[in-house]
């Protein structure tokens, strides 16, 4: 073997051995400092300035129905997500609607949704599961306001 191929070997050697330690020190930092949590609800500043446009008011829930999904026991007690006519997803992965940060809950760990005038919810194949006033559920199921639901370390419940 020429010089030239031995030094071309050795530099693409050293280039894989670099790219190894780059990729396994990225994986020790996200074990040790966890998944990012992107800050949501009425005290963030909007990112873009949102256009005006002409629409037909929204229609408003029901007194009956309930309009938020707070969290009553946990690290995160007091927070609360506005309910709208779509599914809010719970869990640790920084695109569910309600992130919990929390060494319990799966990534993608419940999900409440709306369906014939009531909420529901489902679990998502969690690890832990889910329960509903105590009793751990394995299929989609009638919640009403009030009622506690635990997912990890944190209990919440819908309210009007």
């Amino acid at each position: 073997m020429s010089e030239l191929a031995v030094t071309l070997l050795r530099l693409s050697y050293l280039a894989l051995l670099w790219l190894f330690i780059l990729f396994t020190l990225g994986v020790l930092r996200r074990d040790i400092f966890g998944t990012t949590v992107t800050p949501r609800g009425p005290g963030r500043p909007p990112s873009k300035p949102a256009k005006r446009r002409e629409a037909r008011p929204a229609a408003r829930p029901a007194r009956t129905e309930p309009t938020r999904l707070i969290v009553t026991e946990g690290p995160l007690t007091g927070s609360a997500v506005p309910l709208s006519g779509s599914a809010v997803i719970v869990g640790r992965a920084s695109t569910s609607t309600l992130v919990l940060d929390d060494d319990y809950t799966s990534s993608r760990h419940a999900r409440f949704f709306p369906h014939e005038g009531g909420w529901y919810l489902e679990d998502l194949d969690s690890t832990n599961g889910t329960y509903v006033s105590g009793t751990r559920i394995f299929q989609a199921t009638p919640v009403a306001p009030g009622t506690p639901v635990r997912i990890g370390q944190h209990v919440m419940e819908l309210r009007r």
